[in-house]
């Protein structure tokens, strides 16, 4: 069972630049929440309670100062300072105390999950006993991700990072769960040729196992990668249309912990008074009445 999450959240945000020069992307702005709101939500709709953020030197204040406590969610939220970006595998590497010897959730700080079946099937990878299981997403331009590419009976039988042949149109996701032998798995892996350790590596190591899975988000869920301008304003349009349909909120974190009972009303209205008078107070107040 897997109770501890990470969510990597370093990284120069060289491709926004120059909004990025001063403010890590994470703390940016998807509609109406900073984007690390998003990832931090699936975490907690899967039912993980004990996570780890790993940021950028220097920014940690800045972070604490956006995210609410976690004893105001009903969860722990620890912190970790990343010297420089040295790969995601690095996450492991960083989190060694934090993991222990438990098995581990891994999201990407940028990545945006949406749909409705999504929180049954981020409670069921949490079961993972061994192995690694990795979430994959069709997408249009597989030249631009890592792929995976599956048999018939959907089993991971290749990975390769931006193929400049076509091999799948299945892109591997930046979320990912893994057993405990992670972190000994990626202190051996070594640096590609930009210098950094990868995380299509130590897949690779799982699936040479035949210790790796994979899920599908599915046709009617949503993966976005907000690492671009584009996709980035492109997310907070897709967010910005969903709330106004349905009047209901993406990632909103006090109603999450809430609905899982792991807060009553009393911490939504220490939420309140946090945010201030806004529209997502306005909408935390619904909650209550």
């Amino acid at each position: 069972m897997i109770k501890k999450g990470i969510i990597l959240a370093g990284g120069h945000g060289t491709r926004m630049s120059p909004l990025t020069k001063a403010v890590n992307k994470q703390l940016l702005p998807i509609y109406d929440k900073p984007l690390i709101y998003y990832p931090l939500s699936v975490l907690m709709l899967a039912g993980i309670k004990n996570i780890l953020i790993i940021v950028n030197k220097g920014q940690l204040e800045q972070f604490k100062k956006l995210i609410p406590s976690g004893k105001n969610l009903g969860i722990k939220i620890d912190f970790e300072e990343q010297l420089y970006p040295g790969g995601l595998p690095e996450a492991f590497i960083i989190g060694e105390k934090f993991i222990k010897k438990d098995n581990v959730a891994l999201i990407l700080g940028d990545n945006f999950f949406y749909g409705q079946s999504l929180g049954i099937k981020l409670k069921e990878s949490t079961k993972l006993k061994s192995g690694a299981k990795v979430f994959l997403h069709k997408v249009s331009k597989p030249e631009l991700y890592g792929v995976a590419k599956i048999n018939k009976n959907k089993k991971i039988i290749k990975i390769v990072e931006k193929p400049k042949k076509f091999i799948s149109d299945y892109a591997i996701t930046g979320l990912y769960f893994f057993d405990n032998k992670v972190i000994k798995l990626a202190k051996t892996l070594k640096p590609s040729k930009r210098g950094e350790i990868e995380i299509i590596d130590l897949l690779n190591k799982y699936k040479n196992e035949k210790k790796l899975k994979a899920d599908f988000i599915g046709r009617g869920g949503v993966w976005l990668d907000t690492g671009s301008i584009k996709d980035f304003y492109n997310t907070s349009t897709f967010v910005s249309t969903i709330e106004n349909r349905q009047g209901m909120k993406i990632a909103c974190l006090e109603e999450i912990a809430f609905y899982s009972k792991w807060i009553k009303g009393e911490e939504i209205q220490n939420a309140i008074k946090f945010y201030g008078k806004c529209d997502y107070s306005d909408y935390l107040k619904k909650i209550i009445n």
